[in-house]
C-alpha cells in the first residue's frame, strides 16, 4: 500500500485519450507496457505539459475543438521533455510510404478512393504497398481506411447535430444503410444509439 505524506501530499492528473495515432503518440515519448513510467529529460518542457494538463482539467466548459487543441500541445510537451529515445522499425524509405499514405487518407476519405488509389498515390502496386501497410500499422489498408471513416464519424455524431445520412455521406458512405453496418462493425452499436450514449450537451 502506499498513502500521501500528511505533511508535504502529493496530487496527480490524469487525461484520457485515444484515436487513431494514440499509440504512435505514446510510443514517441517512448512509453509502453514495459517502460510505463515517464521521466523528464527537460524540466522546463516538463513544466509546460503539467500547465497544458492543469489548463484541461481547468477548462472543461470550452469546446471540445479547444481542448483537443491543448490535448495536442501536452503531448508535444510530453514528447519532447521525455527521456527516453524510441526505436524504429523498418527503413526510412518504408516509413516515408506510409506517411504519405496515412496522409492521403486523410485529405481523401470522404471521396470514394480505393485501395489501389492509396498504393498509387505512394507511387506503389497494390500488393506490395498493402503488404508493408499491415507490417508497420498491424491492419490492412483497408481496415485503416475504415476505422479512420468510423473515427471521424464518431466525432461528427458527438459535436454535430447532422443527420446520420449526412454523416455517412461526409465519410465516404452515400448509402446511410452501408454506413450504419461498417459503423456497427467498428463500435458494436448503431450510429444513433452512439450518438444518444456519448453526444455533447451543449448549453443554452
Amino acid at each position: 500500500m502506499y498513502i500521501s505524506d500528511q505533511k508535504i501530499p502529493w496530487e496527480y492528473v490524469w487525461l484520457e485519450f485515444d484515436g487513431l495515432r494514440a499509440k504512435e503518440m505514446i510510443t514517441l515519448a517512448g512509453l509502453s507496457p514495459d517502460h510505463p513510467v515517464y521521466k523528464a529529460r527537460y524540466k522546463d518542457i516538463a513544466a509546460e505539459m503539467k500547465s497544458e494538463m492543469l489548463y484541461i482539467v481547468n477548462h472543461k466548459e470550452e469546446s471540445p475543438f479547444h481542448l483537443i487543441g491543448h490535448l495536442y500541445l501536452f503531448i508535444d510537451s510530453l514528447v519532447r521533455s521525455s527521456t527516453s529515445t524510441p526505436l524504429y522499425s523498418g527503413n526510412r524509405l518504408r516509413d516515408f510510404y506510409i506517411k504519405e499514405a496515412i496522409s492521403f487518407i486523410e485529405q481523401n476519405f470522404q471521396n470514394d478512393i480505393t485501395v489501389e488509389n492509396i498504393a498509387a498515390s505512394c507511387g506503389l502496386n497494390r500488393s506490395y504497398f498493402g503488404k508493408i501497410f499491415h507490417e508497420n500499422m498491424g491492419k490492412s489498408p483497408q481496415e485503416f481506411l475504415i476505422s479512420y471513416r468510423m473515427t471521424k464519424a464518431a466525432e461528427l455524431l458527438k459535436l454535430t447535430k447532422l443527420s446520420i445520412g449526412d454523416i455517412g455521406q461526409a465519410v465516404g458512405y452515400p448509402n446511410q444503410l452501408h454506413f450504419s453496418r461498417a459503423f456497427k462493425n467498428v463500435y458494436r452499436i448503431s450510429p444513433r444509439q452512439w450518438r444518444n450514449e456519448n453526444a455533447v450537451k451543449t448549453q443554452n
